[in-house]
């Protein structure tokens, strides 16, 4: 239980990325989906986890297409899979398009105004990159409504459009049996089929689990990539990809009746034992995972052993209930506790959190020393 060597001497803490359990997941994905291809959704650095060295694997294991939010990530994956397909999901504006043509990626174009501005661009500039038409089936968030959809039928079925991908969004995948599920892919496979040779894709990380109907062309999955599950109503059928280790800054015991943290909501109800840990909600920590004298709150790795928080998460710290490790552990500061791994995982602590394990991924601070396991080698510069 010593620290992590590894890890820079300034840093509170270790975020280490398993490269290879990304690769796997999106295989088993990719051949869950067979015949579909399996993209990779690398947006917000790849959910937290690092967009350079996940591209780089994933490309190095065979896919191909790659979808991100903004213009900036595309540049990323780009310089990291300098051949790939890049859909940039956020849409086309009309002052981007010279980025859009030098990156070598494709708007996905969810408004009829864009789509005008994209086609003058195009003819403007000769450019044939291609684009995306997503269509709105039910999520009510970006897409062209079916009727608009329709009336842009002539054009593509004129040839010569342009256009490389139509696709759409579920709302409800992660709900087996909700009813919004069926009622989008029927809605989507009858556009679909109209935009005549048009590569189609509906599904997300959860899509791909709902069968082959909702598979199409391309599959999309994202947060499944990076190990959260994408069935919550069944077992996780994805390895765990990170692990979050921080530093013990102090041990310390007080009074049975005296009080930890903010607002002196958490009483110790015998002596007890604390160890002070540095990381907070400023490290994506978040503060709803403490605890008071009513409610248990999240748990963390100490010598092998899960440890009840105690209080409140400050911005910086959190305190644990060390009480119960026995003598021989030693924990001393310098040691290490495990905030996700040793059977802790991101969809547990999202639990704790009262959200989803996708923004426990990309709410992971900066200040976390990073180590990659596995993955291509890094090519020598």
């Amino acid at each position: 239980m010593p620290a992590d060597t590894g890890a820079a001497a300034s840093a509170t803490g270790t975020l280490t990325v398993d490269l290879d359990a990304i690769v796997a997941n999106w295989r088993k994905l990719e051949k869950t989906a067979v015949p579909a291809e399996c993209a990779g959704v690398v947006k917000a650095d790849a959910y937290g986890c690092g967009a350079r060295p996940v591209v780089r694997a994933l490309s190095a294991a065979g896919c191909r297409t790659f979808f991100v939010a903004t213009l900036d990530e595309a540049r990323v994956v780009r310089a990291a899979a300098s051949s790939a397909d890049i859909y940039v999901l956020d849409g086309f504006f009309q002052d981007c398009g010279d980025a859009f043509a030098t990156i070598n990626c494709r708007p996905v174009i969810g408004d009829l105004n864009e789509l005008a501005e994209w086609d003058v661009f195009c003819r403007r500039t000769g450019w044939a990159g291609g684009a995306a038409i997503h269509i709105d089936t039910g999520m009510n968030r970006l897409g062209l409504t079916l009727d608009e959809a329709q009336g842009i039928l002539s054009r593509i079925n004129a040839g010569d459009h342009g256009i490389t991908l139509v696709m759409s969004h579920l709302a409800c995948a992660e709900s087996l049996h909700h009813p919004l599920n069926a009622s989008q892919v029927a809605a989507f496979r009858e556009i679909a089929r109209q935009f005549s040779g048009v590569p189609a894709s509906l599904a997300n990380s959860s899509g791909v689990f709902l069968g082959a109907r909702y598979q199409f062309d391309l599959v999309r999955p994202g947060a499944a990539l990076y190990g959260v599950n994408p069935t919550p109503e069944a077992a996780n059928p994805m390895q765990p990809v990170v692990e979050l280790k921080a530093r013990i800054v102090q041990t310390r015991s007080i009074d049975k009746g005296e009080s930890v943290g903010y607002g002196a909501t958490w009483t110790a109800r015998r002596p007890t034992r604390l160890a002070v840990v540095s990381a907070g909600y400023a490290d994506g920590y978040f503060r709803a995972g403490g605890s008071n004298d009513g409610t248990r709150g999240a748990e963390v790795v100490v010598a092998g052993t899960r440890c009840p928080v105690a209080g409140r998460i400050s911005m910086d710290l959190l305190a644990v209930d060390i009480t119960d490790l026995p003598p021989h552990a030693g924990v001393r500061r310098g040691h290490v506790a495990t905030l996700i791994g040793e059977g802790i995982t991101v969809d547990e602590l999202a639990h704790h959190f009262g959200t989803i394990g996708y923004e426990v991924l990309t709410s992971l601070g900066g200040r976390y020393h990073r180590i990659y396991k596995g993955g291509p080698a890094e090519p020598r510069t």
